[in-house]
Parts: C-alpha cells; sequence; structure tokens
C-alpha cells in the first residue's frame, strides 16, 4: 500500500507546539517566521496550515482595529471641531 509522505512523518509534539507559540507572539520575529512557516514548502503541513491560520487573523484584527480607530478618531476629531475658532489659526 503507498503511504503519502506526510503521513510517514511523526507529529509535532506538545514541546514543539508551545515553542511555535512562544516563537509567533514576539512582535516582528514572529511575524517574520510565521510568514516563513506559511509559505515554506519543508514545513510539517499541520504547521503550516496553523501558521496561515494565524495570519489570516491577524490580517482581520489589524483591520478591524484600523476601523475602530479611525471611527473613534473621526468622532473626537467632529466633536471638539465645533468649539475650534478656526479663524484664529489664519
Amino acid at each position: 500500500m503507498n503511504i503519502p509522505e506526510e503521513f510517514k512523518k511523526p507529529p509535532l509534539t506538545l514541546g514543539d507546539w508551545i515553542i511555535n507559540v512562544l516563537i509567533s507572539k514576539l512582535p516582528l520575529i514572529g511575524f517574520i517566521m510565521l510568514i516563513v512557516w506559511a509559505v515554506d514548502k519543508n514545513t510539517d503541513v499541520n504547521k503550516s496550515n496553523w501558521a496561515k491560520s494565524e495570519l489570516i487573523l491577524r490580517l482581520i484584527g489589524f483591520v478591524i482595529g484600523i476601523i475602530i480607530f479611525s471611527v473613534i478618531g473621526f468622532g473626537f476629531l467632529t466633536a471638539f471641531s465645533e468649539n475650534v475658532n478656526w479663524s484664529d489659526f489664519d
């Protein structure tokens, strides 16, 4: 029976997953490592899929954060711009 190569590899251990998660939480290095794990052909399939999902979730969080920051920022801008006498800046 022909068994695909990815099924012949042993699964990642608990220690491997802990190290992966700790590395991925580092601010800049973690983001770079997630990209490397996501696109590298030699990375374990499960680790690669996990890295891709982490990148997608971080992108979604970043976009939601930008939207919330923009809404709050424009809210403050419009609230405080009513009290400003713009002729003082001429």
